[in-house]
């Protein structure tokens, strides 16, 4: 029974961090309508990024929050220089670019920090919390932050102006522009939001995968998986989807499959959303008449 608790714990703490991707994917596609394939390696970059200042003798956590504000920048500045552009471009071309900052990232990565995998440091004690072996520290805190973060957002986007600007001009651009809200720079904080919010995923699952420039390839899939199953379009959803996501692949691994296919959790996981129920648990379902 106790190993059965562990599993589950640890599923919520990696489910804590794929609700956290999860959630930066389905900002995006609210905005844009399309999937970001290179999330994952924003989250990646962001996270050495906070690494070097580490090891420049920064504090753990005045380095984790400087990352937060050089990944919103960066996120920003990708929509505004790159994404902005091709916004009414057809869809394969937005996926192509979507692909090549996929790539340029990880190869940056790779030619300044090479491909060596790197360990990163946890913020939080090495002894297990309050004497259990059931949780770890870092598990415990994972969960924490990332429910932080999502408390965070949520109070954003359902107390503040801004916060409504935002929703408004992912919804409906130009209901936004008729009442005077910038969209463009709506859409460009969003994209900020997201890196930011991806980039704290990125600094919680690094002291557990080691760091390297392909560490978020696998995150990337099962935050996508959990991105399916809440709802590709419901921010809500994804949260809770990224916690099932979490739960089930270290059940599964750890019971039927081995930890070897846990991988294919997510895949089936994706394929079966896609027959059965194609708007997930929480997206909505749209009906045209043809």
């Amino acid at each position: 029974m106790d190993a059965f608790l562990h599993q589950v714990v640890a599923g919520l703490a990696t489910g804590g961090i794929y609700a956290s991707l999860a959630l930066a994917l389905v900002m995006i596609y609210n905005a844009t309508h399309h999937v970001n394939f290179a999330q994952g390696e924003l989250a990646m970059f962001a996270t050495y990024l906070c690494w070097t200042m580490i090891n420049a003798g920064w504090p753990y956590w005045v380095a984790f929050f400087a990352t937060l504000v050089l990944a919103f920048l960066l996120g920003a500045a990708i929509e505004r220089i790159i994404v902005r552009p091709v916004e009414r471009a057809p869809v394969l071309t937005v996926v192509v670019v979507f692909l090549g900052i996929l790539f340029i990232l990880n190869s940056l990565a790779g030619w300044i920090y090479t491909y060596t995998i790197k360990s990163f440091p946890s913020p939080f004690p090495a002894e297990a919390p309050f004497g259990t072996h059931l949780v770890s520290s870092h598990e415990l805190g994972a969960i924490s932050v990332t429910m932080a973060v999502l408390l965070l957002v949520y109070l954003f986007f359902r107390f503040t102006p801004l916060g409504l600007a935002m929703r408004a001009a992912s919804q409906n651009p130009d209901s936004s522009r008729l009442v005077g809200i910038r969209v463009g720079w709506m859409l460009a904080l969003g994209w900020g939001l997201a890196a930011a919010i991806g980039a704290t995923a990125g600094m919680m699952v690094a002291p557990i995968v080691f760091l390297d420039p392909n560490m978020m390839s696998g995150i990337l899939l099962y935050a996508f998986a959990g991105a399916l199953v809440g709802g590709i379009d419901s921010p809500g959803g994804a949260v809770l989807g990224g916690f099932i996501v979490g739960v089930l692949e270290n059940l599964v691994g750890a019971y039927l499959i081995g930890t070897e296919l846990k991988l294919t959790v997510a895949l089936v996981l994706i394929v079966g959303v896609l027959v059965v129920r194609p708007a997930g648990l929480f997206g909505k379902v749209i009906v045209t008449r043809v």
